[in-house]
């Protein structure tokens, strides 16, 4: 596995090594011995499937003490996945970087704690894969709307397909410190 320390402090891009020969090919999607940049233990993994493109999902995040790591991989398609630095005193606070993953390149994403995390798709019948290094808690669930002027993301799209939460979620100056 190539890993590689993205321009926000923690964010990793991991290429996993392909093995291709005449029947398909094998990789790696996860290693503890070849991520040792990856604290924690995974203790769930999600599946999702976006039927369109053009689906924006997310700025989502979990909060203390139910913070989330993530794992991301595209398994079908591609998608933009963005990863929102939502630290505060953090020296990145609110910036933000994008990575494409998709089916094709194999290309994973780690997002540590504290962090928004947001993907559109760029293709139809999309599925995303990731772990979590939190269980999911409905109470504390959060998101920040996906246009807040404060955080300025570049999604790459103009009219976004959005579920009414991401549609009504919060700025970012709205939420509780």
């Amino acid at each position: 596995m190539n890993v590689t320390e993205a321009s926000i402090d923690g964010v990793l891009v991991i290429s996993p090594q392909v093995h291709e020969d005449a029947r398909g090919w094998f990789t790696e999607t996860y290693s503890k011995r070849k991520t040792p940049q990856i604290k924690g233990e995974f203790v769930q993994d999600n599946h999702v499937y976006s039927a369109r493109k053009g689906t924006l999902r997310g700025i989502h995040f979990q909060s203390p003490p139910m913070e989330q790591a993530k794992l991301i991989r595209c398994v079908r398609g591609a998608v933009m996945d963005f990863a929102i630095d939502l630290r505060r005193g953090s020296e990145t606070y609110r910036r933000w970087m994008s990575v494409m993953l998709s089916a094709d390149n194999k290309t994973q994403l780690y997002i540590p704690r504290g962090f928004g995390h947001a993907y559109v798709t760029l293709t139809d019948d999309t599925e995303v894969l990731y772990k979590t290094d939190n269980y999911y808690s409905p109470e504390h669930d959060g998101a920040i709307r996906w246009s807040d002027p404060d955080l300025g993301v570049d999604w790459g799209i103009e009219d976004p397909i959005l579920s009414e939460k991401d549609k009504n979620a919060p700025l970012l100056k709205e939420l509780r410190p």
